[in-house]
């Protein structure tokens, strides 16, 4: 039971997608563009999804435990720092640059138009380059911790 309902918010999310043109880049840079051809129809996606999700999480915080997990995963963090303020730019400067995020480029892949492939290959390459950053400042920390304590 598990993997279907992880499975099903896949699908569901997907075809939020398509259905919403937010696969279509071109839909999205015209989102983008507030002094040229602006297509304010992302807006509404946007609205909408929010009006969903916001209910959702506060049903789901007044309960104890998930329907379907052993527990709830919620942020750690909540403070505005470095490294979300830069994450959040980048993010922005490769979606204003392609008209593509992550699950819109993740489903695009159907297409196996190059560009696309180029940028899901780009952004693993990005996820796999911060993953292997963020272990070797975590293993420098230990070391430093480890220094002071025998030092």
């Amino acid at each position: 039971m598990w993997i279907v309902a992880p499975l099903l918010c896949g699908l569901i999310f997907g075809a939020g997608l398509l259905i919403s043109g937010m696969v279509q880049p071109d839909k999205v840079l015209n989102f983008l563009d507030v002094f040229g051809a602006w297509d304010p129809s992302l807006a509404v996606v946007m609205v909408a999804a929010l009006a969903v999700a916001v209910p959702g999480f506060m049903l789901a915080s007044r309960r104890s435990q998930p329907w379907l997990a052993p527990q709830y995963f919620w942020p750690g963090k909540t403070a505005i720092d470095p490294p979300l303020v830069a994450g959040a730019a980048l993010f922005g400067i490769g979606w204003g640059l392609v008209g593509l995020c992550p699950g819109p480029a993740l489903e695009s892949l159907a297409t196996l138009s190059p560009g696309v492939i180029v940028f899901v290959v780009a952004m693993a390459a990005g996820m796999v380059l911060h993953d292997t950053w963020q272990r070797s400042r975590v293993l420098a920390q230990r070391d430093r911790q480890l220094a002071r304590a025998d030092g």
